[in-house]
């Protein structure tokens, strides 16, 4: 068993102690999946990747109710959906009125800025509709996407050939931009 595998397993116990031991094991992992994440999005992101890291690991192990977790496998794999809920949540705030969501950011000199988040938001309603229809395809999407996990790696987390993961993922990509109308939201990789 390794030592995340077994803190993880403590944290789920609450013990306060491994849940602050397995930080420092699994940091550099979700600093470099948020990394990719908010490179791969529009300009305009308020949350840096440390921020994106702290606040989908207090998700995933600080919560009020201990999660219990079945290895490094599932903690990684949860991992990119927490940051795609932080993600929907900071755009869907920053659309709010009251956080200047009516208004738009105007570099110089007079072009307008496309709003921060839209896009996001849309692809993030796109991405519950795929769910609904078919989940893996949208849980992979989660981590290629989101957590920017390259195609062997995500058919690990979901234990497939790397081959189904990437028909699962040209048809995820292809319904998405059906469902959206635009193709811009997922690159190839």
């Amino acid at each position: 068993m390794s030592d995340v595998t077994r803190l993880l397993e403590a944290a789920g116990r609450e013990d306060g102690r491994a849940a602050a031991d397995l930080l420092p094991l699994v940091y550099d992992e979700l600093r470099k999946l948020a990394a990719a994440r908010l490179a791969a999005d529009r300009a305009g992101h308020t949350l840096q990747p440390t921020a994106l890291v702290h606040e989908a690991y207090l998700r995933l192990v600080g919560g009020h109710q201990p999660a219990t977790w079945n290895g490094r496998g599932h903690f990684f794999g949860a991992a990119p959906e927490a940051m795609r809920r932080i993600l929907v949540e900071n755009a869907r705030r920053r659309r709010r009125v009251r956080h200047g969501g009516g208004r738009r950011r105007e570099p110089l000199p007079d072009v307008a800025a496309p709003e921060p988040g839209a896009d996001l938001l849309a692809l993030d309603e796109a991405l519950t509709r795929l769910a609904a229809a078919y989940p893996v395809h949208a849980r992979l999407v989660e981590r290629r996407h989101f957590a920017g996990l390259p195609g062997d790696d995500a058919a690990a987390v979901f234990s497939i050939s790397p081959s189904t993961a990437d028909r699962h993922w040209v048809f995820a990509k292809a319904w998405l931009k059906r469902d959206l109308r635009r193709g811009d939201f997922l690159s190839d990789s």
